[in-house]
């Protein structure tokens, strides 16, 4: 979905609901309320999608296709608050190429985008990316081969890694490349949404149910009935909440607030958590039977820091994204910088690079962003404030006249590390991975890989 313009045409009030549910799946939404805006509009510019509504009064749509500014070539998707209307058998058969009601036009839009495209983003702009997620490192080539292992079958996926890795593109290339597709995809951030309001959200509520309930509301449960619904920061919920969630994964039925009528859902259930989970249970923070049900099939997305082979392939799409979105003129980034934005440990990951990617375009002063241009705290990172190319007699690694292997150096410094962190920590596995920033299940993997399991003194393996 990223890069793909849309425009809206129409007044109705849910049209801007409509644009905010369009842009957080990565949409670029304009919106033209009225005729003179439409054409002023699509005369101006070409869209990938145009959603009209064609019940709205202050909107003449035929007079935008009798003047060739709608049309069966350009993507046309037609939506009413009552599918019934004569309006609609006439969009369709004067070039609109599908019709949604208004509280099913995001779906269909982004159905439409995916249709349109004719094959997934990753495939479209090249070998780096796949469903849109930006990489070819080994750590992301195995989070794309479980994604295609897991998208066809409906067991409940649990994601974990850090904020900013990309968690929920990664539910919904799942989504998009399982049987549900052509269902609604419906996240829910529940560390967004405040506790006493998140019950509501996710169940929905009978009029009445309580102060300013005033009429009866679907929950998120239902909305996404037949699709995927993604929990995301699912490790913030509530005690109370995670017993109704385990009986909404063990059954599939839960009741509304307010309500005593069950409901059942065909729902397939993908969760995120940026908290240590494992750690959580221990702590009686989470409930173990909930994380069993939740953790059928795990996928763990590795930071920033570990894939930063990832960093100049991110960096090239997002200014190609900034250069479409808004026609900023970088091209690249020249050499020092680019050493630079490698060597920082990108604690916000892939979500950080990109706002640092964009606020260097805006305040560029060229066509390439130079070290001049980097955050204080990057330069800072990269020596002290001065260009790489301008530290002499560095305490760091040196070439040898010979060359040496890149792959083992990277090995054998990343191993030092790992080492230095477990004594530091007294071999406790779990303050060794704060210390390293990083997940403990990936430290674990690394410490099994590396053959490093037990402390040379001890026989015990660490927690």
């Amino acid at each position: 979905m990223a890069e793909f313009t849309i425009l809206l045409l129409g007044s109705h009030g849910e049209m801007e609901e409509i644009a905010r549910g369009l842009r957080s799946q990565g949409a670029v939404v304009e919106r033209a309320a009225d005729t003179p805006a439409a054409r002023e509009r699509l005369g101006l510019h070409r869209y990938d999608l145009v959603v009209a509504a064609v019940d709205d009064p202050v909107l003449d749509w035929r007079s935008l296709v009798t003047r060739g500014l709608l049309h069966a070539g350009r993507p046309f998707l037609a939506v009413a608050r009552e599918p019934e209307i004569e309006g609609v058998v006439e969009a369709v058969q004067m070039g609109a190429r599908a019709f949604a009601p208004l509280d099913q036009a995001v779906h269909r839009a982004l159905l439409m985008a995916q249709e349109l495209t004719g094959a997934p983003e990753g495939e479209r702009e090249g070998q780096d990316s796949f469903m849109g997620i930006v990489g070819k490192s080994p750590a992301m080539e195995r989070v794309f081969t479980m994604i295609q292992r897991v998208a066809t079958v409906d067991s409940t996926v649990l994601i974990t890694g850090e904020s900013g890795t990309g968690k929920e593109l990664v539910a919904r290339a799942i989504h998009l490349l399982g049987p549900r597709r052509r269902a609604p995809f419906v996240p829910v951030n529940c560390g967004a949404i405040p506790g006493e309001l998140l019950e509501s959200e996710l169940f929905g509520h009978e009029k009445g149910a309580f102060t300013n309930a005033i009429r009866t509301r679907p929950g998120r449960f239902e909305l996404a009935n037949g699709g995927t619904i993604f929990l995301d920061e699912i490790g913030e919920m509530s005690p109370m909440l995670q017993v109704k969630l385990l009986r909404i994964l063990q059954e599939r039925a839960f009741e509304r607030v307010g309500g005593t009528s069950t409901i059942t859902v065909d729902i397939r259930v993908v969760a995120a958590t940026n908290i240590d989970i494992d750690e959580a249970v221990r702590e009686k923070r989470f409930r173990e039977d909930l994380y069993y049900r939740l953790n059928v099939i795990p996928i763990q997305m590795p930071p920033l820091r570990e894939r930063r082979e990832d960093i100049p392939l991110l960096i090239d799409h997002f200014l190609r994204r900034f250069r479409r979105k808004k026609g900023w003129g970088v091209d690249g980034v020249e050499e020092r910088a680019m050493e630079a934005l490698m060597a920082y440990p990108w604690p916000g990951n892939v979500r950080e690079l990109e706002n640092v990617v964009e606020r260097m375009v805006v305040l560029a002063q060229s066509s390439m962003i130079r070290w001049e241009d980097l955050p204080q705290r990057i330069r800072d990172g990269a020596g002290g404030g001065a260009p790489p190319s301008e530290h002499h007699g560095s305490a760091g690694p040196v070439l040898p006249p010979q060359g040496l292997s890149l792959a083992k150096a990277v090995e054998e410094f990343e191993r030092s590390l790992i080492v230095q962190a477990l004594e530091r920590t007294g071999w406790v596995k779990s303050k060794a991975a704060k210390l390293l920033r990083m997940n403990r299940t990936t430290l674990i993997e690394k410490l099994k890989k590396q053959g490093l399991m037990e402390p040379p003194s001890k026989g015990k393996d660490g927690p």
